[in-house]
């Protein structure tokens, strides 16, 4: 749930762990402690960057004088988009696991297939309550309880292949972040977190989970430009399956198009629904992944779920994979411990707001955060996808949900009801005598005690049994 953040300076203490004994060789451990020093020198001066050895990535654990507000769960862009973070302990000898690709010569890169931002939330005016709030379909689109501004970091995406060694051909995305005197601090900050935050959980002796993107390597640039491989698994999101689908639905309005076989009709609404609960229930298995293996998302919308393909008929071979990791947050209880890091000093006020003030309840607050902003998610996807182009967008639909009705799902219904435009967004939730609703409210509880893990979304009954 978004609330208010604000920008200030604040002392930080800056630790670095080093590798454990006998784990590297020694000429890396030496070069280890050289890093150290370098880092040192660098936080003096407000730099920060990734550094890199021939067969795997370095970082440290530092907390940098740095703050950036949290960003809403819904992005706007006509590219797939992956927002990065930076998490402030970095566990170096996990990330030599990963055996991370770091020469550019094992790469060629080809055309740039795009380009985005992320979206910083500067005020939230929150719930009025008491107040005597009206909502009418003329208010959709308007969003008038934020004040949104664009990031200053700009990420370019770039196709490419390996051009060397045991993986020569493997196709991959490479995600550019600007050098620092294009965007300061902040964009090195965000690369070294995503790293970590991939690096950490590829390293997992369980093997990496299948709804992950696959962080393949990178490298960095003379002019400090920080280059990302991920392995290409397919360059659409759930936004663009939510685009596309509901710009078609308004072509076939517009020519008056409607199918001349009842049951080809209902066919189609099978089809749209299948293949929405097999999108949400795969992003959901790799946020229980991620759960299970003490890392938050935090950062999880339609543009953070990428997809293989976003033709309906072949939802049989779909594969959703969660991207955006660069809010992610260690949730270990080591870290909780030691206190918040620059990226998730927002989230703990917030906790502990909430009430959440020991170890085990910040941890238990985190993790229901991030179901929250999957339950945002799931609405995306119940409602976009099943509505004209325009008459529903994740602002919208948060502000509908939030400040209008104060999260009472059922009464977000009737008011759909009564709407025409959103009658097969109904339909889709009343499924399996109105399990949809049932899982959205689970997931949006204000109590965040009592929302889901995301173990249990992913098998609540809406996504396993045959509601169909």
């Amino acid at each position: 749930m978004l609330t208010p953040k604000k920008q200030r300076k604040k002392r930080e203490s800056y630790r670095f762990a080093p590798p454990f004994p006998g784990s590297l060789p020694l000429s890396l451990y030496r070069l280890f402690f050289q890093l150290k020093r370098r880092v040192f020198n660098k936080v003096k001066t407000q730099q920060a960057m990734i550094f890199t050895t021939p067969h795997c990535f370095f970082s440290c654990s530092t907390s940098l004088p740095f703050s950036l507000s949290k960003k809403p769960s819904f992005f706007l862009s006509k590219k797939p988009r992956l927002s990065t973070w930076v998490s402030s302990r970095i566990r170096s000898s996990s990330l030599c696991t990963a055996s991370l690709i770091t020469s550019p010569d094992s790469f060629e890169v080809g055309r740039l297939i795009g380009s985005y931002g992320f979206m910083n939330v500067t005020s939230y005016s929150g719930f009025q309550s008491g107040a005597d709030l009206e909502f009418s379909s003329g208010d959709l689109g308007q969003l008038r309880v934020q004040d949104v501004g664009e990031g200053s970091v700009k990420i370019r995406l770039y196709e490419g292949r390996i051009a060397q060694g045991p993986f020569k051909g493997t196709p991959v995305i490479f995600k550019v972040y600007p050098g620092q005197r294009a965007a300061g601090i902040e964009a090195d900050m965000m690369a070294a977190n995503e790293l970590n935050a991939h690096a950490f959980l590829q390293s997992s002796s369980e093997g990496i989970s299948k709804n992950l993107l696959l962080l393949l390597g990178g490298f960095e640039t003379k002019t400090g430009e920080q280059w990302l491989a991920f392995r290409d698994n397919g360059k659409y999101s759930a936004a663009d399956f939510a685009k596309a689908t509901s710009e078609k639905i308004s072509r076939a309005r517009s020519l008056q198009e409607k199918p001349w076989n009842p049951f080809e009709q209902e066919q189609a609404f099978k089809r749209r629904t299948y293949f929405v609960i097999r999108l949400f229930q795969g992003a959901m298995n790799g946020l229980a992944y991620m759960h299970n293996h003490e890392r938050l998302h935090q950062s999880l919308g339609p543009a953070s779920v990428i997809l293989n393909t976003i033709v309906e008929r072949d939802a049989v071979y779909l594969v959703p994979k969660l991207r955006d990791l660069a809010f992610s947050v260690d949730i270990s209880f080591s870290s909780l411990e030691e206190g918040p890091s620059t990226f998730s000093e927002d989230l703990w006020r917030r906790a502990s707001s909430a009430g959440a003030f020991t170890p085990m309840e910040r941890r238990s607050f985190g993790i229901a955060d991030d179901i929250y902003e999957a339950g945002l998610l799931f609405a995306y996807l119940a409602f976009v996808p099943f509505c004209e182009a325009g008459i529903m967008d994740g602002f919208s639909l948060q502000r509908l949900l939030e400040s209008t009705f104060k999260l009472d799902v059922m009464a977000t219904r009737e008011y759909c009801l009564a709407d025409d435009r959103l009658l097969e967004a109904v339909k889709f939730l009343d499924l399996g005598d109105a399990a949809g609703w049932e899982l959205l409210q689970a997931m949006l509880n204000p109590d965040f005690r009592k929302r889901p893990i995301a173990e249990a979304v992913a098998n609540h009954r809406f996504l396993t049994a045959n509601v169909l």
